[in-house]
């Protein structure tokens, strides 16, 4: 049964990133706003859901200790698994303004994620953790990172003419039922394929610690793979670049913020060397982005790359 379950949740992955990716990039054309705006805020958000709603969930019970691991893995994710994959399916150009704003804003965050996890002492026994304060501070950060947006989104209320012939153009009820139901099959898709693959592999003998390393930090990150080469595969290069680099905003800002809010949270060593690692990728996606303002599928490649060496240092340590 685990393995039907596992299939399932396949074919509601695919198919709900199809309908969600159609949903969405409709209704930025019915509000005349550019693809990459929705990407990095309607589609980042509901494809962090899971991420989202595990984190939160276990700050109301006081056990958010695995929270940070589960963003800075999904993170690492996002950057060089979900943004190789698309780069295989189709190179992808970047827009400038992503340049400009939100990849360098990606990095800043991320860099003050790592110094929050460095020195921020309070916890017993001086025990590093990011506290309420420091919550309260990525949650202002996101909600100035909402703002621009929503700003830029009225500022350029237009879409570009390359744009208007990809994806469907649906009636405004249709798109938002699209999108709505789009992501509730993602979400499902999501829990499905975590849960049978953690129990296929628990019965294989694999250790619970690996099994939540690598299934379940892949397995909450899925929805932004999906969605995004959907996106590629549509044409819709900027919403799938939008998707990833809003995503670890969201992740960061929102989650962390919202997690350590609720209930501060322990540091693990572990944890700082995998920021340190999450920046300097962070840096080195920025750099290839770039570079021609495109990733091309060498450099996708090298991207996949990266992340299985560190794959395979997470499961070696």
């Amino acid at each position: 049964m685990m393995y039907l379950w596992l299939l399932l949740g396949f074919v509601f992955l695919v198919k709900g990133a199809d309908l969600f990716v159609d949903g969405c990039s409709s209704i930025a054309k019915t509000l005349r706003v550019p693809s990459i705006i929705i990407g990095l805020t309607i589609v980042a958000f509901g494809t962090s859901a899971p991420e989202a709603s595990v984190s939160i969930m276990a700050s109301l019970s006081g056990n958010n200790d695995i929270a940070i691991s589960n963003v800075i893995g999904s993170n690492l994710f996002n950057s060089l698994a979900v943004i190789g994959v698309c780069g295989v399916v189709l190179p992808m150009k970047i827009q400038g303004g992503l340049l400009k704003k939100e990849m360098p804003f990606s990095i800043l965050v991320t860099g003050l994620l790592l110094l929050f996890c460095m020195f921020s002492v309070g916890g017993a026994k001086g025990v590093r953790q990011i506290g309420r304060l420091e919550g309260l501070i990525l949650l202002l950060l996101f909600a100035g990172f909402l703002y621009m947006q929503i700003k830029s989104a009225l500022k350029t209320r237009t879409v570009r003419p390359e744009e208007e012939n990809i994806g469907k153009k649906l009636t405004p009820v249709r798109s938002i039922v699209y999108a709505v139901l789009g992501i509730a099959m993602i979400i499902i898709g999501g829990e499905l394929v975590v849960d049978s693959a953690s129990e296929i592999a628990a019965a294989f003998g694999m250790s619970q610690t690996l099994i939540g390393l690598t299934i379940v930090a892949i397995g909450t990150s899925l929805p932004e793979l999906v969605t995004s080469v959907v996106a590629s595969t549509k044409g819709e290069n900027d919403l799938a670049m939008g998707n990833v680099i809003g995503s670890n905003i969201f992740n960061i800002l929102l989650i962390i913020g919202a997690s350590a809010a609720i209930s501060p949270m322990a540091i693990r060593m572990e944890s700082i060397y995998d920021g340190a690692v999450l920046l300097l990728m962070s840096i080195i996606l920025f750099v290839l982005a770039k570079k021609g303002e495109k990733i091309s599928r060498g450099e996708a490649i090298a991207l996949l790359v990266l992340y299985g060496g560190y794959t395979a240092y997470i499961i070696m340590r």
